[in-house]
Order: C-alpha cells, then sequence, then structure tokens
C-alpha cells in the first residue's frame, strides 16, 4: 500500500465531521439572531399599533373622563396581541386645554421593553437584556365635534 493510499484512507469521513461542526457553531448564533430580530419586530408592531389605536380611541371618546381609559385598554389590546402586555406603557398629551376641543391634537407614545430571548438574568450587569422600542402617533379631534 503506498503512502498516497494510506494518508487517503486515514482522511475518510473527516470532512462530514467538519461540515456539520462548522455548520452547528454558525447556525446557533445565526438561529439566535432570527430569534432575537423576530422579537423586536413584534416589539414594534406592538408600539405602532398601541400609539395609533390608542390616539384614534382617545379623540373618538364621547367625553373627557372617559378619553383616558378608553386610550389605556386600546394599547393594552395592542400590548396584548403581541404578548407584551406586562412592559408595555402610553403616554398621552394634549396640544391646549380641554384636549378634546375641536381641531385640537392629542398625541400618543407607546414604549415597550423587548426583552432578548434565552439570556440568563445574571448577564444584566454586563449586556442589556431588553431593548427599548417606542412609537408616537398624532390624532386629531374632529373640526365638526360639539365641545362638551
Amino acid at each position: 500500500m503506498s503512502l498516497r493510499q494510506r494518508l487517503q484512507r486515514e482522511e475518510s469521513g473527516s470532512a462530514v465531521v467538519e461540515l456539520v461542526t462548522l455548520g452547528v457553531l454558525l447556525l446557533l448564533p445565526l438561529v439566535y439572531l432570527v430569534l432575537m430580530l423576530a422579537r423586536v419586530q413584534a416589539g414594534a408592531y406592538a408600539v405602532s399599533q398601541a400609539s395609533r389605536e390608542a390616539g384614534r380611541a382617545y379623540v373618538t371618546a364621547r367625553s373627557g373622563e372617559d378619553a383616558t381609559g378608553r386610550a389605556e385598554a386600546a394599547a393594552y389590546v395592542a400590548f396584548l396581541d403581541q404578548r407584551f402586555e406586562d412592559t408595555g406603557t402610553l403616554r398621552i398629551e394634549c396640544d391646549g386645554a380641554p384636549c378634546l376641543r375641536p381641531d385640537g391634537r392629542v398625541g400618543t407614545t407607546a414604549t415597550v421593553q423587548v426583552p432578548l430571548p434565552l439570556l440568563p438574568a445574571f448577564l444584566e450587569d454586563v449586556l442589556p437584556l431588553s431593548v427599548p422600542v417606542s412609537a408616537s402617533h398624532v390624532s386629531t379631534v374632529d373640526r365638526f365635534r360639539s365641545l362638551p
């Protein structure tokens, strides 16, 4: 048996092992990146929908007392839709008093903390374990609305 044949026989099968090892090492970070980006995108959808729907619910309320509750309920449903009901917050700002006057503008800002998947809590001192995502929306009260 020649030296060349002996070396060829010793190398047989090692390419498969190398391919599997490198494939797993490269695939795991890629899968984690896809999981992380999917959660951040879900957070972006949640805050966008929450701010828009909260603004709509606020400006269509019959009275100022009901408006804040309606807006918070609409935002909660939007956060719940993407499973961020615990970390979602809503801020409402008016451009004047009263808020529901004709042609009044109501700004709503929704914020959510998107936790990064599969990270243990002890890493909190070393790196951030969540990504803040926020969206703002300005809604206008109907011009022909009667004052309450």
